[in-house]
């Protein structure tokens, strides 16, 4: 069965569109790029599932640390194994991006047109995800282009590529998408 986290931050998740983005970790490693990711997901309003063994501890530092303050709000999951997450998501429809994928993100309808969910997973930062489980989903298996003969992208970078893809996909809906400088106005730029 998954927990979801009490993150002592706060407990709401931030709903900023219609469409739920959730991001599946499968037993990441480096607490850096969980914490990038888990700033992603608060900056998005997407979800967060680890499935365990991770490669770190929740309450680590240097998890936090590259969360900076955009804890508040993040809705985590976890789950003990790939059998627990399965035995309540895996009848989702879920996209594998992995560096060995067959066919190109943009290639595929990652949003389907329910405007319910997305699910996006990613394997460890060591191996990625396992082969059996990307051919048992070769529907559902994507890449990211990069040079050939790069091993992949970092993992935070891979989830920021997919997310803002889906939310690319769907109008940025729910999100500010004009800046605003802090000491002048962008009118002042015309005069």
């Amino acid at each position: 069965m998954a927990r979801v986290m009490n993150v002592p931050f706060g407990p709401k998740r931030a709903i900023l569109s219609a469409m739920k983005i959730n991001i599946v970790l499968f037993q990441p490693e480096i607490p850096q790029n969980t914490g990038n990711i888990s700033r992603t997901c608060s900056a998005t309003g997407s979800a967060l599932h680890l499935v365990h063994p991770l490669g770190f501890s929740l309450d680590e530092k240097h998890l936090r640390r590259a969360g900076l303050d955009y804890w508040e709000g993040l809705e985590i999951h976890e789950y003990a194994d790939n059998d627990a997450f399965f035995s309540q998501h895996g009848s989702e429809k879920i996209f594998y991006f992995s560096q060995k994928g067959h066919q190109n993100y943009w290639d595929i309808d990652i949003v389907d047109g329910t405007g319910k969910e997305v699910w996006l997973a990613f394997g460890c930062e060591s191996k990625g995800l396992d082969e059996d489980l990307l051919l048992a989903n070769a529907q559902t298996c994507v890449r990211i282009p990069m040079l050939d003969g790069k091993r992949s992208l970092n993992l935070s970078n891979a989830v920021a590529v997919a997310v803002y893809e889906v939310l690319r996909r769907t109008g940025f809906s729910g999100l500010r998408t004009e800046g605003r400088l802090n000491s002048h106005s962008w009118e002042d730029a015309h005069a």
